[in-house]
């Protein structure tokens, strides 16, 4: 009896040495795993940075000097020549370069600054009012392109980095996050699915890039925002979205413009009796498409083309992207009555 106890003893301790054995194994294993993670993460000795996406991108954001001539005084007839801020984003290895439209609208002279140094003139391949965008060409060799993924959605709360040549002082990096997404703050009637954020855009940033926190572009820096007084209201910038900006630019590449489809009404918001989703005929333009269809401002539209529609921006997306002299039936609302018309969708002219 005695000698069973003492062998069940011994086989416990022997149990208990490999077990112990193959933790100390494991742990040491482990160890190298346990001090990569403590090393990355972040400790007072190592504060949040942006510094690795400035990197990525401000290679790529350039500063564009403009000159442009404007009448004279009744005193004086002879033109003004002004010089224009702004800046642009070089997209790709052949010297294409987006920007925001009015910083080259009416110019007779560009020149863009690379942050390495070069100078160089800049051709217009083309602009596109309607969403506020250009984009230009240089001659040049080895250039920083910006990173890009049309896979990339932003998110209202996303952290970003405006880059531009605000006032001329030089390439600036503000920070800001994403306040909201879509086409309404105060632009309802806008075919650009406008980004909000409150990240800085100054005179002279225009058309610079809005990257994320790892360095990847998300929109082109456009505007501020202005009061009913015309003054610019603190924490309101506009960006469009660089998926939206892409498709801009591919268009003005290969066809030199962006054609669009017109149907001629202005939108508003969906009144509050109004529980179904659609958008708010506020105005029809004369002689207009909508017009000749029998649309009419109070009228709702719910449906385009079988698509149901829900907002503004939505309807406004589909429309443009009608080929012009295509047939569309529109059902809509009219005095608690659907109705239904067919419109024919003409171009867009600007």
């Amino acid at each position: 009896m005695q000698q069973r106890k003492s062998g069940s003893w011994i086989g416990y301790v022997i149990r208990s040495v490999i077990l112990g054995l193959v933790v100390a194994a494991f742990v040491i294993w482990l160890q190298p795993l346990i001090s990569a993670w403590q090393a990355e993460r972040v400790t007072p000795d190592q504060p949040m940075s942006f510094a690795k996406a400035v990197n990525r991108a401000a290679p790529a954001v350039v500063n564009i000097y403009s000159l442009s001539e404007v009448r004279g005084s009744y005193y004086n007839r002879r033109p003004n020549t002004v010089l224009r801020l702004g800046s642009g984003i070089i997209m790709d290895n052949v010297g294409h370069i987006l920007t925001a439209a009015h910083v080259v609208a009416n110019v007779s002279s560009i020149q863009v600054a690379l942050q390495d140094g070069r100078q160089t003139s800049a051709q217009v391949i083309g602009t596109d009012p309607v969403t506020d965008l250009a984009v230009l060409r240089i001659e040049l060799d080895n250039l920083p392109i910006i990173p890009q993924d049309l896979q990339l959605r932003s998110n209202v709360g996303d952290v970003v980095l405006a880059i531009g040549n605000p006032l001329n002082l030089g390439q600036t990096i503000t920070q800001g996050i994403i306040s909201a997404t879509g086409g309404r703050m105060g632009v309802i009637n806008s075919h650009a699915d406008l980004l909000q954020m409150d990240a800085v855009i100054n005179e002279g940033a225009s058309g610079g890039a809005l990257v994320n926190s790892e360095g990847y572009l998300v929109g082109i820096n456009n505007a501020q925002f202005r009061g009913p007084a015309g003054q610019g209201v603190e924490g309101i910038y506009f960006a469009v979205p660089y998926v939206l900006a892409h498709d801009i630019m591919t268009k003005l590449i290969e066809e030199g413009e962006v054609v669009r489809g017109y149907l001629g009404v202005n939108t508003g918001d969906r009144p509050q009796s109004q529980q179904q989703p659609g958008i708010l005929v506020t105005g029809v333009d004369p002689n207009s498409p909508a017009d000749r269809a029998g649309l009419r401002a109070d009228d709702y539209i719910i449906e385009i083309a079988g698509q149901p529609i829900a907002s503004s921006a939505e309807g406004l997306a589909l429309i443009s992207n009608t080929k012009p002299g295509t047939e569309l039936e529109v059902r809509f609302i009219r005095d608690n009555t659907e109705l239904t018309t067919t419109v024919t969708i003409s171009k867009l002219s600007y």
